[in-house]
């Protein structure tokens, strides 16, 4: 089982397109076959999928799988109650993900910065 962690001990998420099921693990501090299951009970996950049936997790679907995480391993939400929690709150974003968002727009701005000063 894996050790309870926060999103603070989460890695900051990568300015890339698509992540593979992989990276996307590492990131949300779940194993791949949770990720599969969620994708089943959680309608809002749509990874898209490429030859040999391949998932590729865009950013929001990585913020979402955390949300998720955050709701059912601190929070003690049940599936059920994080999935009605998830669909009656889509329009507004959780404290920690905009705290992740806004985390990721710093780093990305500090890169664009070390580019400019070059």
């Amino acid at each position: 089982m894996l050790e309870p962690t926060t999103d603070k001990d989460l890695p900051v998420i990568p300015g890339k397109r698509y992540f593979t099921i992989g990276e996307v693990s590492d990131l949300c501090g779940v194993k791949p076959h949770v990720l599969r299951y969620w994708e089943q009970e959680f309608p809002q996950i749509e990874p898209l999928k490429r030859r040999g049936n391949r998932r590729y997790y865009q950013r929001q679907d990585v913020m979402l799988i955390r949300q998720i995480r955050s709701l059912l391993y601190e929070h003690g939400f049940t599936i059920g109650g994080a999935r009605q929690r998830l669909s009656g709150e889509e329009a507004k974003l959780d404290i920690s993900q905009s705290r992740q968002i806004i985390r990721q727009l710093c780093l990305e701005l500090e890169e664009v910065l070390v580019i400019l000063k070059r």
